[in-house]
């Protein structure tokens, strides 16, 4: 399953409520500023295993991109089926020209239009909304130079509590290794919906 998402680290403009001491004032962190973070990515179902791209526009060649990094993922699938939305970049000349060459090995399938429910990325964005951004205050959007510098210096556990690197790290991480945790909510099994169930309106 394939689909891009657009991350902002932005404080939502909502009132902020919560208990305190009568006439002390209470201070809520909050992010500044409209950064965005736009990941196209895929995710195996059987095992959680995920491709997040980074890209500054999610078009045609961020798809083919993508589909490159899920190839050289598996070197040995003869054929790789990849589910995806209507979106106009996946039906782009360019995408197109790349499925058709030849060796390629994936083949794409395309999902009904306007049913973002049967994507099931979809509910891998609402899990990573679920775990990592709700009542989270990131203070910076990306690593800082300091922060950068420890890792580079042989430190592994430098802490980075930027928006950027919270988020990669549950996808491309956590995900995989807790999938026998989070396939439940991440799954294709869909609710048949029949319409005796439902009354039609003309």
């Amino acid at each position: 399953m394939s689909d891009p998402a657009d991350l902002i680290n932005q404080a939502v403009e909502t009132p902020v409520g919560c208990w305190g001491p009568k006439d002390v004032a209470v201070a809520v962190s909050q992010s500044s500023g409209r950064q965005r973070l736009n990941i196209h990515g895929a995710v195996d179902l059987e095992t959680g295993k995920a491709r997040m791209i980074e890209a500054a526009t999610v078009n045609a060649i961020s798809t083919i991109m993508l589909l490159r990094a899920i190839e050289a993922m598996y070197p040995d699938k003869r054929l790789i089926h990849l589910f995806v939305d209507n979106a106009r970049y996946h039906h782009a000349r360019l995408v197109q020209a790349w499925l058709a060459r030849p060796g390629c090995r994936i083949k794409l399938h395309f999902i009904p239009a306007y049913c973002p429910h049967l994507d099931a990325i979809e509910r891998l964005w609402g899990l990573m909304h679920k775990h990592v951004t709700p009542n989270r205050c990131h203070e910076t959007f990306a690593p800082e130079v300091k922060q950068m510098g420890e890792r580079s210096a042989g430190n592994p556990h430098a802490a980075f509590d930027d928006f950027k690197t919270a988020i990669l790290t549950f996808l491309r991480d956590e995900v995989p290794r807790k999938w026998h945790t989070y396939c439940d909510e991440v799954t294709d099994n869909f609710r048949i919906i029949s319409p005796k169930d439902f009354r039609i309106l003309a």
